[in-house]
Formats: structure tokens, sequence, C-alpha cells
């Protein structure tokens, strides 16, 4: 590597840190929120299937979002300014300590979660032309642990909030605080790196071993079942509140618990990623199995071993997904190509936590029952997804 290539590396890692940094402070504002969304809807009135409804359709409309920035983003060629727009709409997320009844608290919930979706594709496509230098796995690996350390952190102001403060009020009072923090280092992140397409072209760009059109539909459906079956946090943590099985002041403590296994797990099928490909996928849904049953059925230490696994599942769709995602598309639709995955990630997710809300009210054994089908109906996916791989790659030698 001569001198010119290793400042190109360099100045790319940079760039992949700084969004780190950025995502990290925005992960201790809406992560921190998150933790405690489920109780504090409750305590607001709402009931289980209206926390559950709120968290999916957040989730949705962040997904679904994507699509129409993603476009846009890809048609203007100004990645910078969708990723800045969305970002800064995270600010909305400490006024809910002027919320006083659940039906604010969820606008302000959902406003967030439409940044989300503003911000990500752009984002991501910055991320994947700076990974581009360091390897796609290891660079959104990186990127990943870096935001989940913010993750630890958010749900620990609620922690202390809940414990010194005997509510949630404190907690987001003190989330104007990083959300300073982000604007600064984002602003820093731009400046840094105006023009990120640089760190890649058509022409550097590695080929997938097969043909993406061979990969995707498989691709899609894994991830669509995967994300069918797989509850949301808000709803667990609900449950562990309604039910008392683990104590309100430690429930954000189990969100930052989940939040560090979703780092540590996301540095090492990143790193699996590079070098073995989409056969890591299969840890998901083999993750994903137990966890209703764990949650809803099993107890504290029930509780606990569900959070952790729910944490891992979260590392490795957010790294691996991404990753594979940059690897199968082109420079010129990229914006496109993870506007429309994740709108039916985020599609197949919100669907899921309704049909997951509605059992809840109904009998546990049926949603534990439910969620494990769907786990094993990805892992089908998933083998049919190796057998496209395998075909592709023999069709190539």
């Amino acid at each position: 590597m001569n001198s010119a290539e290793s400042l190109h590396r360099s100045t790319a890692f940079r760039l992949i840190f700084l969004l780190g940094i950025v995502s990290l402070f925005g992960d201790i504002i809406y992560e921190g929120s998150r933790s405690v969304t489920g109780p504090y809807l409750l305590l607001l009135g709402a009931s289980a299937f209206t926390v559950a409804f709120v968290a999916g359709f957040g989730e949705f409309i962040g997904y679904a979002a994507r699509l129409v920035s993603g476009y846009f983003s890809d048609r203007t060629g100004d990645y910078w300014t969708f990723a800045i727009a969305g970002y800064l709409m995270i600010g909305v997320i400490p006024l809910l300590v002027f919320a006083q009844a659940w039906e604010a608290a969820a606008i302000l919930i959902l406003i967030e979660r439409l940044g989300k979706g503003i911000r990500s594709p752009a984002k991501d496509t910055i991320l994947s032309h700076a990974a581009h230098q360091v390897g796609r796995g290891w660079g959104f690996g990186i990127h990943e642990a870096l935001d989940q350390v913010g993750a630890i952190i958010g749900p620990l102001v609620f922690a202390v909030s809940l414990a010194v403060y005997g509510g949630y009020k404190i907690g987001f009072a003190v989330l104007a605080i990083p959300f300073a923090f982000l604007v600064v280092a984002l602003i820093y992140a731009r400046k840094s790196a105006p023009d990120p397409a640089g760190f890649e072209s058509e022409r550097t760009t590695v080929p997938s071993p097969q043909p993406a059109s061979r990969v995707l539909l498989p691709y899609g459906l894994f991830t669509i079942l995967t994300m069918a079956g797989f509850a949301v946090f808000p709803l667990m943590a609900y449950h562990f509140s309604a039910v008392s099985v683990v104590p309100a002041a430690q429930i954000p403590v189990f969100y930052a618990i989940a939040m560090a296994a979703d780092a540590l797990f996301a540095l090492v099928i990143g790193k699996y990623y590079d070098r073995i490909g989409l056969t890591v996928l299969l840890a998901v849904p083999l993750a994903n199995i137990p966890i209703a049953g764990l949650a809803f059925s099993g107890g504290y230490y029930g509780a606990l071993a569900a959070t952790v696994l729910w944490g891992i599942s979260m590392g490795g769709q957010e790294t691996v997904l991404r990753a594979a995602l940059a690897d199968l598309t082109s420079i010129r639709k990229r914006g496109m190509a993870y506007g429309v995955f994740n709108t039916l990630y985020g599609g197949a997710w919100f669907v899921g936590s309704i049909v997951l809300g509605i059992l809840y009210e109904i009998d546990l054994v049926i949603l534990i029952s439910y969620t494990i089908l769907m786990q094993g109906a990805a892992l089908g996916a998933f083998l049919w997804l190796r057998r496209s791989i395998r075909a592709g790659t023999r069709s190539n030698q």
C-alpha cells in the first residue's frame, strides 16, 4: 500500500469513526428513550396493544420513509443534507419531558422515527463508501459498536433518573446535552469528508460472487420472516413492568445490557462476514427462537437471557444486513436500495409487532408459538439463500 492509498484509508476510517460518534450521541438520546417507552406510555395510560402499535408503527415509519429519502438522496447526490436533516429531528426526544398524555408522547416518538427514516439511507450510503476502504463488515461493525456505546449510556441515564428521582422527567431533560454534542460532531464529520463517494468507484467495487438478482429474493424473504417474529423491546419492557418480573429501575439497565451485547456481537459478526459472507446470517434466527419464551414466561433470569439474545440479534441485523446490501448494489442506486430494502425490513417488523400486541392480549403461549414459527420459516429462507449463493458460485467457476 503506497502513501496515497494509506492516507485514503486513514481518511475513510476517520469518517467511519466520526459517524460512529454521531450515532453514539444519537443513541444516548433515542435508545435511552426507547428503553423506557413501554413503561412510560403505560404510566401515561396506554394499553399493551397501544405500546406495541406505537413501537411497531414508529419502526414502520422509520423504514417506509427510507424509500422516499433513499430515492431523492440518489437523485440529488446530496447525501449529507438528508443525513443532517434526519439527525436534527432527534431533538424532539428531550421534549417528552413536557408530555402529559400518551398521545402527545406517541407523536414525539413517531417524529423521531421519521427522522431516522430520512437520514438512514444517506448515512448508510456515506458509510458504505468509507467502509469499502477497510472491509464492509468491519466498517459497519465498528460503526455499530460505537453506536451501541451510546445505546448503553442512554438507558443508564434513565436508570439513574428512576433510582434517584423516582421518575422519567429528569432523564428526558438531560438528553438535551448529548443532542448539542451530536450537532457539533455531525458538522465536523461533514467537513472532514464532503465527498464520501470519492472513497469508492464502480471500477473498484468488489463484485458479489453471484448475481445480485439470484440472492436478493431469498435474502429479502429471510429478512421479512425474521422481523415478523421479532419482538420490539418496548413490548418486552411493558411485560416486565406490568407483571413486576423486573423492577422498574432495572428495566433501563436491561436495555443497556442488550445494547452491550449488540455492540460486541456487531464487531464479531462483521469480521466473520468479511471472511465467509452471508452465511453468518444464520446466527440471527437462531438467537431469535428462544427470545419470546424467555421474555414472557421465563421469570427474572429468563427476562435477562431474552434481553441478551435480543441485543445479539440486533447486532447481527444492523451490521450484516447493511454491509451485504452495499456489496450487492451499484453506487448509483445504493441510496434507493437501502430505502427499498429497509422498508421491507420495517414493514415486516411493524406487522409482526401488531400481531404480537394482539397475541399478548389473547394468550402468551400462542404468542411464543408464533415467534418460533416465524424464525423456523426464516431458517428455511436461509437454506434457500445458501443454495442460491452456492449455485451462483458454481456458475462463475
